[in-house]
Order: C-alpha cells, then sequence, then structure tokens
C-alpha cells in the first residue's frame, strides 16, 4: 500500500513539472483585445461612447396597476458602431427593449422602458443596466414612481 501512495506521489510530481515546462509565451495578441482603457490609464480615440441624455426618469404619482414606459434617448458620441449587447432590469415588474442594431457613430437610439406597477405600493425606484462596447461598458439608468392605492368610492 504504501509502494502504490509513493508511485501516486512520483508520477503527480512528474505531471506538475511536466506541465510546468509548457510554453509560455502563448498570450493573445494586443491587437485582437480591444480594451476601452490601458493599464496606464489611457483610453482608445476610437470606441464607441452612449451618451445619454438623461440616466433617470421620474413618473411621479402613479395608481397601482397602472402601466407607464419611458424612452431613454441615447447618441454614438464615439468614433466606432455601438453595440449593445444586453439591457437587463432590477425587477420583473419592469421590462426593457433596445435596438439590436449597431449605432453608427454620431446616430441616435431609444431605450423603451416599461414599468407595470401592479400589486406595488408607495416609493418604487427600479434599475436597468446597459452593457454595451462603450466606455464605460455599463450604464445604469433609473425609473421612479410614487404607486399609490386607487381611492374607493
Amino acid at each position: 500500500m504504501k509502494t502504490l501512495i509513493k508511485a501516486v506521489f512520483v508520477i503527480s510530481i512528474c505531471g506538475i513539472m511536466v506541465s510546468c515546462n509548457q510554453d509560455t509565451n502563448r498570450h493573445l495578441s494586443s491587437d485582437l483585445v480591444k480594451n476601452s482603457a490601458t493599464a496606464s490609464g489611457d483610453s482608445s480615440d476610437d470606441m464607441p461612447v452612449i451618451s445619454f441624455e438623461e440616466l433617470t426618469h421620474e413618473f411621479g404619482k402613479i395608481i397601482s396597476g397602472e402601466k407607464v414606459s419611458y424612452g431613454f434617448k441615447f447618441k454614438n458620441t464615439g468614433k466606432s458602431d455601438l453595440l449593445i449587447s444586453s439591457v437587463s432590469a432590477s425587477c420583473g415588474c419592469t421590462a426593457p427593449s433596445y435596438p439590436s442594431k449597431p449605432i453608427a457613430p454620431g446616430e441616435e437610439g431609444v431605450i423603451m422602458v416599461s414599468f407595470n406597477s401592479e400589486n406595488r405600493k408607495g416609493f418604487q425606484h427600479k434599475t436597468i443596466t446597459v452593457s454595451s462596447n462603450s466606455n464605460p461598458a455599463n450604464v445604469v439608468l433609473n425609473i421612479k414612481a410614487d404607486v399609490i392605492q386607487p381611492e374607493m368610492n
């Protein structure tokens, strides 16, 4: 039994030594990785930039059960095509929709956000995270509403 344990140990050590001796020069070319900022903090001038007219929209007072929508307008103020990869909401009561096609430099777009206030009451603050190839890669949008109960007659 001791011989078996020693043999497994020796084989393990040999395997580690062989794997450590492999070519360590394999890495991605810097041309393949398009990073928005370098280690020095310099950002690329060729990146797309997503610029929103506003990051927060307040619906004000709404009646519970109401469905309200708002369009967050944005513009690609960068120098290459903007690709929105995903838009996610912090709650199932909030549904975003966004352009799936590239937005060219200088072009505008809208991210529509719908909020369903059913079974909600009081102050509501929901966030919508927009992920893209822009710098910064993620932008957080906000919607707010004061959901009141309908008056009973």
